[in-house]
């Protein structure tokens, strides 16, 4: 073990999760990747620990399976400084209007199963006195749009679970980010129309929540244009609202 600070990225095999250990391990952080599939992770610690001397472990974890996040918080080796949820599902709008099981599929990983790690993280975190929490969110939860308010909804849930969690956290030494990336390139959202002036490339967010853990930011919208788009858009009637085709 050094004596480096480290950080656990929950969904470390997904772009943004790429991108945030990268940041994390170029600052020098230990850092420790999860996601179903370890082997998946192998090349990218490989590249950390020879790219950034640092040490990088990899963990098993599935953000539906909840009966099995106590025993993976028991397994770690080490309680981290830093945990990051970047896990998450996008879907598909028009199948979760009709099926149930995407629906409910989009709403546990984008709410329930980051909620309820992240909570265990908080507890944990609140006895030893220190830490950070990190759940990167979405600028769709900031209101219900026609498009995609099944996972707008579940990010509009996950947003208020931090915000009440980082008031309470606040109290015992621990602070809780929240993160709203907007349109970012990635191969979750590859064959997706998405806005130039408003898109982001992952090493940006990654960067970004570096630099609002550093900073002890509480809410980061990584392009600040996102926060004036959203904030037009949260003001709107709601007869004016409901007949834009967005």
């Amino acid at each position: 073990m050094t004596s480096r600070k480290s950080v656990l990225v929950l969904g470390g095999s997904s772009d943004i999760g790429r991108a945030a250990a990268r940041a994390f391990a170029k600052a020098g952080y230990d850092v420790a990747l999860a996601g179903r599939d370890v082997a998946a992770l192998e090349p990218d610690a490989a590249d950390l620990r020879a790219r950034y001397d640092v040490e990088v472990g990899l963990h098993k974890f599935d953000v539906l399976d909840t009966a099995s996040f106590e025993s993976f918080i028991g397994a770690l080796p080490a309680l981290p400084e830093i945990v990051i949820s970047i896990v998450g599902l996008l879907g598909v709008q028009a199948d979760a209007e009709s099926d149930l099981a995407h629906a409910t599929a989009i709403m546990r990983s984008n709410y329930e199963g980051p909620a309820l790690i992240l909570g265990l993280f908080a507890e944990r975190f609140l006895a030893r006195g220190s830490g950070t929490i990190v759940g990167v969110s979405s600028v769709a939860g900031d209101r219900g749009r026609a498009s995609n308010y099944v996972y707008g909804s579940a990010k509009a849930g996950f947003s208020a679970f931090l915000s009440g969690l980082r008031a309470r956290a606040s109290r015992g030494g621990v602070h809780v980010v929240t993160v709203k990336p907007g349109f970012v390139r990635t191969r979750m959202t590859e064959g997706m129309k998405l806005i130039g002036p408003l898109t982001v490339e992952a090493p940006v967010v990654g960067d970004a929540i570096l630099r609002a853990v550093e900073n002890k930011t509480d809410v980061v919208y990584v392009s600040g244009k996102w926060r004036l788009v959203m904030l037009i858009i949260k003001t709107l009637p709601e007869a004016v609202f409901k007949k834009l085709k967005f």
